[in-house]
C-alpha cells in the first residue's frame, strides 16, 4: 500500500525534491482523511484533495479533478487494494 507521492513520484511529500518548486502536496498534510483506506491518511485519497499534482500540473478543486482522477492508475490501484468501489460524490 503506497501513498500517491510514492506511486506517482511527484516529489511533493514533506522533504521531497519538488517541494521548493511546487510546495508540499495538500494530500500529504491533509488530516481529515485519517481512517480512510486503512488509516493511510489522504495520501491514499489524493483525488479528494484539491491542489495535488498530476501529469506535471497542479490541479484545482476536488470537483474539478473528478474526471481525471477516476482514470488515474493510482486511483484504480487503491480501489483494487481496498476492495472498494469508491463513489466520488462531492
Amino acid at each position: 500500500m503506497s501513498n500517491c507521492w510514492e506511486f506517482l513520484k511527484c516529489g511533493r511529500q514533506p522533504g521531497g525534491a519538488k517541494v521548493g518548486e511546487f510546495g508540499v502536496c495538500p494530500a500529504a498534510t491533509e488530516k481529515s482523511g485519517d481512517g480512510i483506506n486503512n488509516g493511510k491518511n489522504s495520501g491514499r485519497i489524493c483525488w479528494l484533495v484539491g491542489g495535488t499534482l498530476c501529469g506535471g500540473m497542479i490541479q484545482g478543486s476536488s470537483a474539478a479533478k473528478l474526471d481525471n482522477c477516476t482514470q488515474c492508475e493510482f486511483f484504480k490501484l487503491v480501489q483494487n487494494e481496498e476492495g472498494a468501489n469508491f463513489v466520488l460524490g462531492i
